[in-house]
C-alpha cells in the first residue's frame, strides 16, 4: 500500500487578457490500485473504524465507485452537494467522512461545526474554487454594489461568506428565477457556462465571473455531433456547466441529480452523458439495460486535458479513508470567524428547496429589494 502516487498535471485555458481568473496549472495525486485483497481489507478496516467512531460516509457521484458503494453500504450516502450538504447536517454521526473536493468539506464543517469532517486527501480541490480567490472576487463584488450576489457551491467558505445566496446546479434556476421575479439584478460566480445557462432560461440581469470546470468546459459540439451520427437513438444528457453549443445538442440538461432521473425517464435505452465520467458507475447501477456512451471532450477539434474525469476527484482513495479513519488525520477547518457568515447563504439555499420540495411557498424566502 506504499506505492508512490502518480503525479498528474493538469493545464487550464487561460482567459482573456486583464480578465480576473488567472490561475494556471494544478495537479493531483491519483492513489493507486488496490488488489482485489488489499481492496477487501480495506472495506472491512473501514467499516469497522466507522462504527468505532460513531462516524459516516457521505461520497460523491464523481469518486471511485468503491468509495461510492462503500458509502451506501454503511448507511452513509452518495449524491450530489445540495444532498451531501443536507445529510451531513441532519444525520446524527459526530464524525463525517467526504469523499469529493475541499468545497464539499467546508460546507458540511460550516453547517456542522460541532461534528469532525475528515477528507481522504485536503488537496482535492476544484478549478472552479481555484480560480475564485477570495481578494479579487470582493474586488469584483465590490464593482456592483446594487448586484445580489450568487455564488455556486464548488466555492471556498469565504467566497461564501461574501455572498448573498449559495446555490448548486439543481436549485440554482428556481432560486436565480425567484431573484429575479423580486427585481434582484445578479452577481454571478464562478463557473461562467452554468451562468449564461441560468441567463438564457431565466432571463435575468446577470453579471459573470470568468470561471469554468476544467471537466465540463472540454466537451466539445462538433465531437458530439458526429458521436450522435453512430448513435442515432440515444438521448444526450448535459450537466449545465458545459459550453452553450453542447447544451443546444442535449435531449436533458440538469445536476447529477437531474441527469439520473432523465436516464430513469427518458423513453430511450442509450445515452450519451456529457459530465464527469464518474457517473458512469451510478447510472450502470441503476440502469442495468440501459447504454450509456461518455461525451467526448477530444477529437480533430480539441485536445483532452481532464478526459471527463475530474483529477482532485480522482484522488480520494479507500487507503485514506482508513487512515484518515484511524489517525483522524485530515480534519477540516473553517475560520470559526466567518462561519455565520458563510452559512447564511447556504441556509437560504437549504430553506427555499426545502420549501419548494414540500410544496410550499417560497416567495418570503427571497423579499423583494428593500424588503430585507
Amino acid at each position: 500500500m506504499n506505492t508512490p502516487m502518480t503525479i498528474k498535471e493538469v493545464e487550464y485555458e487561460q482567459p482573456a487578457e486583464g480578465a480576473v481568473c488567472s490561475t494556471k496549472h494544478a495537479w493531483a495525486r491519483v492513489p493507486p490500485e488496490p488488489s482485489p485483497a488489499e481492496r477487501a481489507l480495506l472495506k472491512d478496516k473501514i467499516r469497522r473504524l466507522l462504527k468505532e467512531k460513531n462516524a459516516v460516509m457521505v461520497s460523491h457521484y464523481y469518486v471511485h465507485p468503491d468509495l461510492q458503494d462503500l458509502a451506501e453500504e454503511t448507511g452513509g450516502i452518495v449524491s450530489d452537494s445540495l444532498e451531501m450538504a443536507r445529510f451531513g447536517r441532519d444525520h446524527a454521526a459526530q464524525t463525517l467522512v467526504v469523499s469529493g473536493v475541499r468545497f464539499m468539506g467546508e460546507t458540511a464543517k460550516i453547517l456542522s461545526p460541532e461534528k469532525t469532517v475528515l477528507m481522504p486527501d485536503l488537496d482535492a480541490t476544484c478549478s472552479l474554487d481555484l480560480g475564485c480567490p477570495v481578494d479579487e472576487f470582493s474586488a469584483f463584488c465590490d464593482q456592483h454594489p446594487d448586484r445580489t450576489v450568487v455564488v455556486y457551491a464548488n466555492t471556498s467558505a469565504a467566497v461564501k461568506a461574501r455572498s448573498d445566496w449559495l446555490v448548486t446546479s439543481s436549485c440554482a434556476l428556481d432560486i436565480v428565477r425567484a431573484l429575479k421575479d423580486a427585481g434582484h439584478k445578479i452577481l454571478w460566480a464562478p463557473d461562467r457556462h452554468l451562468g449564461d445557462y441560468i441567463r438564457r432560461e431565466t432571463g435575468a440581469d446577470m453579471v459573470f465571473w470568468n470561471g469554468a470546470c476544467i471537466v465540463h468546459d472540454e466537451f466539445k459540439a462538433l465531437e458530439l455531433e458526429l458521436l450522435k451520427k453512430e448513435h442515432p437513438q440515444a438521448k444526450v444528457l448535459v450537466h449545465p456547466e458545459s459550453p452553450a453549443e453542447v447544451i443546444a445538442l442535449a435531449d436533458a440538461v440538469g445536476s447529477t441529480s437531474a441527469i439520473l432521473k432523465a436516464a430513469r425517464e427518458l423513453d430511450a435505452t442509450e445515452f450519451i452523458v456529457a459530465t464527469d465520467k464518474g457517473m458512469m458507475h451510478k447510472l450502470r447501477q441503476l440502469n442495468p439495460g440501459k447504454t450509456f456512451y461518455e461525451a467526448p471532450t477530444a477529437g480533430n477539434s480539441a485536445t483532452c486535458k481532464s478526459c471527463a474525469h475530474c483529477p482532485w476527484m480522482a484522488m480520494n482513495g479507500l487507503a485514506d479513508v482508513a487512515r484518515v479513519l484511524e489517525t483522524g488525520a485530515n480534519a477540516i477547518h473553517v475560520d470559526p470567524a466567518i462561519i455565520p457568515r458563510a452559512r447564511q447563504p447556504i441556509d437560504r439555499m437549504l430553506a427555499f428547496t426545502a420549501a419548494l420540495k414540500n410544496g410550499q411557498p417560497t416567495g418570503a424566502l427571497v423579499p423583494h429589494l428593500g424588503a430585507a
